[in-house]
């Protein structure tokens, strides 16, 4: 197939996601990086167009003149990938879906809960393709954790754990030089939650994710531990989802000894599982009165249905990158049959890409979140999220 031809917002020289959205998007060699927005300062704009080989005509000083000139284009983008920090998501991704073209856009998918609704509201409007790179959502073992409790080898699930924590925020790495703390420490930036929208967002994905439950209300405490930091650097949460399910949550940027420690468990009247992002090829199993099991990504006893989302034989590690390709693989895919004339829906059908539903519902758990903490973990329910003050 013809590659699909890939713009990119953000990102530029020095960039961290930027550069991961770049190696996904090649790891199939499926699109092809043409055109960008890649920095507001025109002169590393520049630099870095011509560091990735895109042609100068076609490095924009800014997201508005590129969404219009590339719709204006025989040979225009296909599809965007949005890598800055999340107060600029919806104007960028509003600009683009209005002109026509699929985005992809890292998450958070909004700066706050009215932008989300907004956004969620125009993507429907433009029937076209919205992905959300919640990555770890893609993880074959993941994939295969979610089938597990689909065909109910965990029969009636009871009880979910997650954790995300790490520890390179345990000091005031923001006041270092580290962009990334800057950003993500930064309220006019990263939005009114920190650690919460950053880490906490892929936890809550993942618990929603692998159950297929939906999060019914939760009662939290966000602390901050760093003198003068903004943001939350610490969340506690306990978790009522739907079928009287319940659970907890720790997520953390100041655990030391912790790099990327997120960690789910699901326990039901049958079994239960447990996967560790650091650890991504394997997932424990425990069938109740069974001796436990321990499934390895393409060895034995993984399900043959997710073999698509493995390049490397089993014991050859996947992991991060990967998960990311797999979502542009299937975005791929989605973008070719839209090509071929099928609707967006039936497009989309096969595969369980993240977009604006759970992006909506990401912004909705941040806002109770931070409406439960603010008030003394009073129990606060996501459906009420929009009424909040």
């Amino acid at each position: 197939m013809n590659r699909i031809k890939l713009g990119m917002v953000g990102g530029g020289i020095g960039a961290f996601i930027g550069g991961v959205h770049r190696i996904a998007a090649r790891i199939d060699d499926q699109f092809e990086l043409v055109a960008g927005a890649l920095s507001s300062d025109p002169k590393r704009a520049r630099e870095s167009a011509l560091q990735l080989g895109i042609d100068e005509s076609r490095s924009y000083q800014d997201y508005q003149t590129m969404a219009k000139q590339e719709a204006e284009r025989e040979d225009g983008i296909d599809a965007v990938s949005i890598v800055t920090p999340n107060h600029m998501h919806f104007p960028i991704a509003k600009a683009f879906l209005e002109a026509g073209i699929h985005v992809i856009c890292d998450k958070p998918m909004t700066f706050n809960l009215a932008e989300a609704i907004a956004l969620k509201d125009i993507a429907d409007k433009s029937n076209k393709l919205f992905v959300l790179t919640h990555n770890y959502s893609a993880y074959p073992v993941v994939r295969m954790a979610q089938h597990m409790v689909q065909q109910g080898k965990l029969g009636r699930l009871r009880l979910i754990q997650v954790e995300y924590v790490q520890d390179w925020m345990t000091e005031a790495t923001e006041h270092s030089g580290n962009k990334q703390a800057e950003w993500r420490t930064d309220p006019a930036r990263s939005g009114a939650a920190g650690c919460l929208g950053d880490i906490g967002t892929h936890a809550f994905n993942l618990a929603r994710f692998i159950s297929g439950l939906k999060l019914e209300s939760v009662s939290a405490e966000l602390s901050t531990f760093v003198e003068g930091r903004a943001l939350d650097d610490n969340v506690h949460a306990l978790l009522r989802f739907e079928q009287g399910v319940k659970g907890m949550m720790w997520t953390s940027q100041v655990a030391p000894g912790h790099e990327n420690g997120l960690k789910i468990r699901l326990y039901g009247s049958q079994g239960g599982i447990e996967w560790q992002q650091e650890n991504p090829n394997h997932i424990l199993f425990h069938p109740h009165g069974q001796p436990s099991q321990i499934i390895t990504r393409a060895g034995y006893g993984f399900n043959a249905q997710h073999a698509g989302l493995t390049r490397t034989p089993s014991g050859h590690p996947e992991g991060y990158l990967e998960g990311f390709a797999n979502l542009y693989q299937e975005t791929a895919q989605v973008i070719h049959q839209l090509k071929q004339g099928q609707d967006l829906q039936t497009a989309l059908a096969p595969f369980p890409l993240p977009g604006t539903q759970e992006g909506l519902e990401g912004l909705q758990f941040i806002t109770a979140m931070l409406h439960s903490s603010q008030h003394n973990g009073q129990w606060t329910q996501l459906e009420d999220a929009h009424e909040l003050k």
